[in-house]
């Protein structure tokens, strides 16, 4: 019998494994080398910054085994937030056993709870075919926008 799955809020003490998923996805998915500092400012400025986001974490028998993180995003068009998933990772030896669905049915939950969130987004890299099939199939919808960006700083 496989070990369930637990979701939980992430803590300061999950910090460590947050930034070691962030460095492997970016890594995987994109063939970058983040700086681990700057992501471990970041992994610790959000949680310290509650208003701001949040992250998740999934736990296999014990271990910690994934994450995301949430971050709000006002529409002023349908008055209320959506929410976009980001930082989605599970270590390649949880992969293939309802690890993110679980996070993303509590990302789910916790928005319908709250009234005010109106929907839940997230991008992806156009090349990470397997990702993009595990959203259509948990009923996600490709939108028509394309994401831009302007950097601010040098990182």
């Amino acid at each position: 019998m496989e070990p369930t799955v637990t979701v939980r809020s992430a803590a300061p003490a999950d910090a460590d494994a947050i930034v070691r998923f962030q460095l492997a996805m970016a890594r995987e998915t994109e063939n970058k080398d983040l700086d681990a500092g700057t992501v471990y400012a970041g992994v610790r400025g959000l949680l310290a910054r509650p208003a701001h986001g949040f992250y998740l974490i999934a736990e296999r028998g014990g271990v910690v085994a994934g994450s995301l993180m949430v971050t709000p995003e006002w529409s002023d068009w349908r008055g209320g937030f959506f929410w976009w998933v980001q930082s989605v990772y599970v270590d390649p030896a949880h992969r293939r056993q309802g690890l993110y669905r679980a996070l993303y049915e509590e990302v789910l939950a916790r928005g319908r709870a709250l009234g005010e969130v109106i929907g839940v987004r997230l991008y992806v890299e156009g090349s990470n075919t397997g990702a993009r099939e595990v959203y259509l199939r948990l009923g996600m919808q490709e939108t028509g926008y394309r994401l831009y960006e302007t950097s601010l700083s040098s990182s």
